[in-house]
């Protein structure tokens, strides 16, 4: 049944935050306020770890409480950052007390019932949500489906390769003091303590195998870029990707190689991206430490593949934690609202 949580017209949604301690779950808060979002009543929800902690939103002071079933009642949105794990036990929950839950987790994206959402690329999915849960994409998924978008429609994808360069923050606040770390040390002329996040030292070096391998030799990280990058465009296009991590704190950058269908110059493909929303041309090349704290996709060294009829390469830096993971749930969350007002 498709869930139908906003029946006429409110002042503000009744809201849950999920993960409300996590980095995620700040930037919530924070991406919230910055966009004004109609509030009726908010409560902020994390592990019996956190539970008691404070949380402070709208210069209010709130105690988080434990995530449990009752914990949902009268909740029009929710907008959960949880291990995959505690997703699949609550998000379920969370529907059934009549929420829409926007869930960051990877447990629900590739569930054929469930929308995977990148509000500039496939809105319209949010028509049909059958299980009351609507996906948060990957954080590399979500900036390459804005960039892409506009050229599939233009020209026609017929493949894509794709290099990422992953910032520490993927790992969460443990990733980031694992770097933070190993840059001390190396600065103090310390020995470099033992990775506690990633797979292997960070700082000075990458990792392309930050992630589990699948018997074929790709990461998991790697799968879901490919999975999910099909479903959000709707297409079954041919994609293939190399993910790695690369000692830098925010903000994930993508080295693109896409081959068309139909001629496809520069000067299309800017003009295509001008008119998309969500997308920055900037005039010098973006990268991570410039567009750290920014919601928008930025796309910079934009050529012609000399190896192909119709192919271009270019480059993309997203911040990870804002339209990678919390502006984009929140961004779901108000086209949720647009639909229901």
């Amino acid at each position: 049944m498709t869930a139908q949580p906003f029946e006429g017209e409110f002042v503000g949604v009744n809201l849950a935050v999920v993960g409300a301690t996590g980095a995620v779950g700040e930037l919530i808060r924070k991406v919230l306020d910055e966009r004004n979002f109609p509030i009726e009543s908010i409560r902020f929800l994390a592990s019996s770890r956190s539970a008691g902690k404070p949380v402070e939103f709208r210069g209010k002071h709130y105690e988080v409480g434990a995530i449990r079933p009752e914990a949902f009642d009268g909740v029009d949105i929710v907008l959960s950052s949880t291990p995959s794990g505690v997703s699949r036990e609550f998000s379920p929950i969370a529907a059934r007390a009549g929420a829409v839950v926007v869930d960051n987790s990877s447990a629900w994206r590739m569930d054929p019932d469930v929308p995977l959402v990148v509000p500039e690329v496939n809105a319209d999915q949010l028509h049909n949500i059958r299980k009351g849960i609507v996906a948060n994409p990957n954080c590399i998924a979500i900036p390459l489906t804005v960039a892409l978008a506009p050229l599939h429609r233009a020209a026609g994808i017929k493949r894509v390769v794709v290099s990422t360069y992953q910032s520490s923050s993927g790992k969460g606040a443990k990733g980031l003091a694992d770097l933070d770390a190993q840059l001390a040390a190396l600065g103090q002329g310390k020995p470099v303590p033992a990775p506690q996040a990633h797979k292997a030292r960070l700082a000075g070096n990458v990792l392309p195998h930050d992630w589990t391998t699948d018997p074929d030799g790709f990461t998991e990280e790697e799968t879901k870029v490919v999975q999910e990058t099909r479903k959000i465009l709707g297409s079954d296009v041919p994609v293939v990707a190399t993910c790695v991590r690369v000692p830098v704190r925010v903000s994930h950058s993508i080295s693109v190689t896409a081959e068309f269908e139909r001629a496809l110059s520069v000067d299309d493909a800017k003009n295509a991206w001008l008119k998309a929303a969500g997308v920055v041309l900037p005039d010098a090349v973006p990268l991570p430490l410039d567009i750290e704290g920014r919601d928008e996709v930025f796309i910079g060294r934009v050529r012609k593949d000399p190896t192909v009829a119709n192919g271009l390469v270019f480059w993309v830096v997203a911040d990870n934690l804002r339209k990678g993971a919390a502006t984009n749930a929140v961004q779901v969350a108000q086209a949720l609202l647009a639909m229901r007002t």
